[in-house]
């Protein structure tokens, strides 16, 4: 089955981006990012913790893309959906922080609208779309249910867990090669 995983974003406003963001950083991450970029999804792994690191590790594990088509993609605040590997600067992720997510707020709501609908046409119908995030606010569902409608799916383990006990779950997923059973994901309205 084609597979791409949507990865919901990290708090780019917090005390690791902030940490990350200083001048006076020397670790690589902090050099890189000032330098000539890093990674997006290096660079949330370190600003969100384990949640971040065991969606991303599981998205690179299980992700089986159609053709032409990234199978990791993270929903950023400010850019829509962007690969995983596309760099970034501190100057794209101050950007980052300068929103606050919501479904109606323009300035989410319209590249990811963009890109989610893009994304459906460049996968077709029989892929699947699986939301490595929250499904309990419609912060996300509001926007991606109408590109993708019934294919977006999320991992049925996910329900009633917080964040930190998800990224646990994800990364003995990936060490123990054992990928999850996924739920279609209800439409939910802002």
């Amino acid at each position: 089955m084609e597979r791409v995983f949507l990865l919901s974003p990290a708090h780019c406003g917090g005390k690791r981006a902030a940490m990350v963001l200083a001048e006076s950083a020397r670790f690589p991450l902090a050099v890189s990012l000032r330098a000539d970029g890093a990674p997006l999804g290096e660079v949330f792994s370190f600003v969100s913790g384990i949640y971040f690191r065991g969606k991303l590790a599981y998205a690179r594990g299980f992700a089986c893309p159609p053709p032409g088509t990234d199978g990791v993609l993270v929903i950023t605040p400010t850019r829509g959906l962007r690969p995983a590997e596309e760099r970034i600067s501190s100057a794209r992720l101050r950007e980052f922080a300068t929103v606050d997510i919501h479904e109606l707020d323009a300035r989410y709501r319209n590249p990811l609208s963009r890109d989610a609908f893009a994304l459906a046409d460049a996968c077709g119908p029989l892929c699947e779309v699986v939301l490595l995030g929250s499904i309990a606010t419609s912060k996300y569902i509001a926007v991606l249910h109408e590109a993708f409608g019934g294919r977006l799916r999320c991992p049925s383990a996910f329900v009633g867990l917080g964040d930190k006990r998800r990224g646990g779950m994800l990364l003995r997923a990936v060490h123990e090669h054992r990928e999850l059973d996924y739920m279609a994901i209800a439409p939910q309205r802002p």
